[in-house]
Order: C-alpha cells, then sequence, then structure tokens
C-alpha cells in the first residue's frame, strides 16, 4: 500500500491579513529549501505540508493581474469601513476577505501529489463543490471563471467561493474564500474577481440560515482530504 501524503490542519481563528501572508511565505520559503537541498544533495527529504484556515478583519486584496480600478474607493477612504488593503502576489483579481469567511490557505508540495497548477486548481473546486453539496447548496464550475458558482450559465449565476493562489518549485500558498456568513454589502466597493456582471452570494444568503462555521471547516478538511488522498495529521 503506497503512503498517502502527509498533512498538518491548523485554525488561526481571526487574523491579520498581513500576519496570515507572512506566516504562509514562511512556511513556503521552508518547504522550497528542503526541495533545493534535496537535489543539491541528492536526498528525498519531504518538506512538511499545512492547510491553514482563518478568517480575516475586512480586507480586499489585489492579486498580480488585477486592475487597480476594480476597487471602486480610494485608500484613503478605505478607513472608513474598517477596512485594509493589500496588492499580493497571488493570481487573480481582487477580492475581499471579513469575518463570516472561511479562509482557506494549503501549504502544498504538488509534487507529493501532481505538477499540474490546472488540474490543482480543479481540485480545490470539486472539494468546495462537494462541502456546499453536504449543506444541501448544488454548486458548479463556470466554464472559463476560476472558483465556485451557483446557477452557472444562467442570468443569476452568482459566485460563493473565490481561488487565487501563488506557485513556486511546486509549494503552493494563498487559496481560496468561502462566504459562509460575511457582510456581503463590503463586496460592492470592489468589481470581485474583476467580474463585472456576476452577483456575490454566500452559503447564509442560500441556506436562509447560517451554518457553523466550525461544521463548514471540517466537512471542508475532510473533502480536502478524499479529493487530494491526503492524511491529515496533528
Amino acid at each position: 500500500m503506497i503512503d498517502r501524503p502527509k498533512v498538518k490542519v491548523q485554525n488561526l481563528a481571526l487574523v491579520d491579513y498581513k500576519q496570515a501572508w507572512d506566516y504562509q511565505e514562511k512556511l513556503l520559503k521552508t518547504a522550497v529549501d528542503i526541495k533545493i537541498e534535496n537535489r543539491k544533495s541528492n536526498q528525498s527529504v519531504l518538506p512538511a505540508q499545512y492547510i491553514l484556515f482563518c478568517e480575516h478583519p475586512h480586507v480586499y486584496t489585489l492579486g498580480k493581474s488585477g486592475a487597480a480600478e476594480h476597487l471602486l474607493m480610494t485608500e484613503e477612504n478605505l478607513s472608513q469601513i474598517d477596512a485594509q488593503y493589500y496588492k499580493i502576489n497571488r493570481g487573480g483579481d481582487i477580492t475581499y476577505h471579513g469575518p463570516g469567511q472561511l479562509v482557506m490557505y494549503p501549504i502544498l508540495d504538488l509534487e507529493q501529489f501532481f505538477t499540474d497548477i490546472h488540474k490543482y486548481m480543479r481540485f480545490l473546486e470539486e472539494a468546495v463543490i462537494q462541502t456546499l453539496a453536504y449543506f444541501g447548496i448544488s454548486a458548479t464550475r463556470y466554464d472559463g471563471l476560476t472558483g465556485v458558482w451557483l446557477d452557472a450559465k444562467k442570468p443569476n449565476a452568482r459566485k460563493i467561493c473565490a481561488m487565487g493562489v501563488k506557485c513556486s518549485r511546486w509549494v503552493t500558498m494563498h487559496g481560496i474564500a468561502l462566504n459562509v456568513n460575511p457582510d456581503l454589502t463590503y463586496f460592492n466597493h470592489i468589481v470581485p474577481c474583476g467580474i463585472e456582471d456576476k452577483a456575490v452570494t454566500s452559503m447564509a444568503k442560500e441556506m436562509s440560515s447560517s451554518p457553523d462555521m466550525n461544521e463548514v471547516q471540517n466537512i471542508l478538511t475532510h473533502k480536502m482530504s478524499e479529493v487530494f488522498q491526503f492524511e491529515i495529521i496533528a
């Protein structure tokens, strides 16, 4: 029987965005350094892998390929809505993070799984789709658009989960933002993911009640382990 990759799950709770970003960078650098040393010394030490869960205080983040004008207010006025703003090193455009949104940051060494970033993105989407199905929400992909959607290709199509990642030497960081029960009015200050004609929704809005955040996290963890076929370790 082949050993499955091992992944440690950490819950960072409500954490400042920059603090979580720095922590991801630290874990990624450690993993990359191990892989570089492996190649130099012909060793095969497996870097540690993590899935980080958290919520953030109100913050907007702009990916490398994003357009600054998709923030629909000046940076100086962000303090009026108690929000921060960061230009960051993931792919994708602008998105919002805030309380009530479950953020998942996988720090995975894809060489322990498969070296295909597009497949990785589809696997992330699949784990979210299966999680939403557990709560009775029918979600799908939207051809040509990253993330997880409800009623894709219909006039009332709406996004429930945004995604954006970075990969260095096949080690990933950043990840997904699943709207459990955030204040959706914060999306009014941006063009979410640079898509002008699509709405944003949440699990609470679709269910008419808010699911328990810890339960959503637990189900998503389980679905991730099934889709990626990894073993959760303490």
